[in-house]
Order: structure tokens, then sequence, then C-alpha cells
């Protein structure tokens, strides 16, 4: 069985970073494109950006500049380095990867930007 788990949320002050990880466990034979969305209170779930197994990235229009996402191959994980935060970054963020051909979602990490 495969699974994702996020780790690196928390509550941090405006202006201030955090890295969030998410890592793949379990029998692994191939791993495509990984992302990240992201679900504020009371709004949709949305992408914040994404990563393929040959380094390509995507990233929301409203995280440009701000976010980097990264993947480390070898430890089948990928990274969001969030910089700059705001409170409108606000939300559960959550991981996705596409797992030997299969999509799957982690749980969720919470991050909470006081202003």
């Amino acid at each position: 069985q495969v699974r994702l788990m996020e780790s690196g949320g928390g509550l941090v002050q405006a202006g201030e970073s955090l890295r969030l990880s998410c890592a793949a466990s379990g029998i692994i034979r191939s791993i495509n494109t990984m992302g990240w969305y992201r679900q504020a209170p009371g709004k949709q779930r949305e992408l914040v950006a994404t990563i393929t197994g040959g380094g390509n990235t995507n990233y929301s229009d409203s995280v440009k500049g701000r976010f980097t996402i990264s993947r480390d191959n070898a430890k089948n994980t990928v990274y969001l380095q969030i910089d700059s935060l705001k409170p409108e970054d606000t939300a559960v963020y959550y991981c996705a990867a596409e797992v030997n051909w299969r999509d799957y979602w982690g749980q969720g990490t919470q991050v909470t930007v006081s202003s």
C-alpha cells in the first residue's frame, strides 16, 4: 500500500518561511508528477505547484515568486519551500502524487499564518 505523509506545517508569523515535506512510502515502482494543493477554510482545494519526474515545475499565479517546489527522487520526497508567508496562505496543504500509475493523496498538514 502506497502512502504519502506530509510534515513541516505549523503556526508562523507573517513574513516567515516554512518548508513542507511529503514522503511516499510502500512498494514504489514509479513516481511521476508530484504536487501540492491547499484548502483554506470555506474554500475549494486549489493547486499550488507541481513537479514532474524530470523536474519541470508549474505554479499557481498566486504563489509564483514565493513558493518553490522541489523533489528528491532517491528519497521519494517532494518539498515546498514557502517564503514571505501571508495570512491568506493559511490552509491545509495536501501532497499528491502519481505513484505506480495511480493518484494518491496525503492527509494534509496545517499551515497557519498570523498577522
